[in-house]
């Protein structure tokens, strides 16, 4: 997919899509990506600015507006998945739990999350391991979550 603006990130980039003056999509992109800078005093650029506010304080409070787009139950996990403080973590199996579904309907939900970082799916972790990030189980995306559970830490 296409990103009409492409951000710097400790790990990597964020392609970063925003409509009707809300964030609607982050989304990890390869290293390598080019950049494509957000216009000055745009929203993008907004977005932009929190993130690297949350790189140097992983306490930052997002406050961009944004709109998630989602099934019920997905916006129902989200919810629950924004709410889990800064350095701690929930096992998708104690999520379940709340939410009266399976561990593996959390872990769908947690891989369709369309501003990852911003809803902090990567503080929802397997019984034994971290489980998978952002719709992979792939090493990439597994490092970017280590990092950003590593930040939160300290």
């Amino acid at each position: 997919m296409d990103y009409p603006v492409v951000i710097a990130a400790p790990f990597g980039r964020l392609g970063v899509r925003c409509e009707a003056g809300e964030l609607r999509e982050l989304r990890f992109l390869p290293a390598g990506m080019a950049l494509r800078p957000p216009a000055p005093g745009s929203l993008e650029a907004e977005v932009a600015r929190q993130l690297d506010a949350y790189y140097a304080d992983p306490r930052h409070v997002f406050t961009m507006p944004r709109r998630l787009l989602g099934t019920p139950y997905q916006l129902r996990v989200w919810q629950r998945i924004a709410a889990i403080p800064c350095g701690e973590t929930r096992r998708y199996q104690d999520l379940s739990r709340e939410l009266s579904s399976s561990p593996r309907a959390v872990g769908g939900a947690c891989g369709r999350n369309p501003i990852p970082v911003i809803v902090p799916c990567h503080r929802v972790v397997a019984s034994v391991g971290l489980g998978g990030f952002n719709q992979s189980t792939g090493d990439e995306t597994l490092d970017i979550k280590k990092w950003l559970l590593r930040h939160e830490l300290g």
